[in-house]
């Protein structure tokens, strides 16, 4: 259940944030959306696989942090064991809401029903005593702007991948140290076959239209498959 709310700071002005790490907070989740804008970044941390939209029928990247639902692997103690977290888990319990009538510029809103919501003078103040936005909404608005507009470019690119048919699917078992076997089903991964062979003609296009980096990006991440897995069997080792 959500509670969509304009932020602003004549109502929100108190409004505290928790930016602690724990599963009640709603970070224990097996992967989140991420964008081409900032593949660099997600490679170097975690696995980037693609999955196939039912409702849409579109594809969507997805950054993986465990191999089952409510699984995140990178949850440590209270805290976030990776340098860098996606923006789409980063930027909560906000999120981007239309412009005002008439107006250009997207605005900030906030689920009031949140977890994350803090109380008792708990958490990061949004809002200072004067309703000046804090530093912390200020990176909490640079961030949504930079999803908001990897999310609107990110057609062109799953556009670019359809033309040269470039995803293909992906089945993974991994036995892991206890025995026991974890699958991940229904997820797609670059085709490096077929990014190999692409004629030098639709490698220049691919790179004039900026989705050559975020590709290779993709293709590199799924080396942090084999960190993931060494995740899992600490955990597991651990009880």
């Amino acid at each position: 259940m959500t509670e969509h709310a304009l932020l602003t700071s004549e109502v929100h002005r108190e409004l505290r944030v928790r930016t602690d790490r724990a599963p009640e907070l709603g970070d224990a989740v097996m992967c989140c959306i991420t964008v081409p804008d900032e593949f660099r970044r997600v490679q170097d941390e975690y696995p980037i696989l693609f999955r196939r939209s039912a409702e849409r029928d579109e594809f969507m990247a997805l950054a993986m942090f465990g191999f089952e639902n409510g699984e995140n692997l990178f949850l440590e103690g209270g805290r976030w064991d990776a340098r860098y977290v996606p923006l789409a888990v980063d930027i909560q319990p906000f999120l981007i809401g239309a412009p005002a009538p008439g107006g250009e510029t997207a605005q900030v809103h906030v689920d009031l029903a949140s977890p994350r919501i803090a109380e008792g003078g708990e958490g990061t103040r949004v809002f200072d005593e004067q309703g000046r936005p804090t530093p912390y909404l200020e990176t909490i608005a640079g961030q949504l702007g930079a999803l908001d507009a990897g999310y609107r470019g990110s057609a062109e690119f799953f556009a670019a991948l359809r033309r040269y048919d470039l995803l293909e699917p992906l089945t993974l078992e991994v036995t892991l140290d206890d025995g026991s076997t974890n699958r991940l089903v229904g997820f797609h991964v670059i085709d490096e076959a077929k990014l190999q062979a692409l004629e030098p003609a639709a490698v220049a296009e691919l790179h004039g239209e900026g989705h050559l980096m975020p590709i290779f990006m993709a293709v590199a991440s799924i080396s942090k498959l084999g960190a993931l897995i060494a995740r899992k069997n600490r955990r597991l080792g651990h009880g």
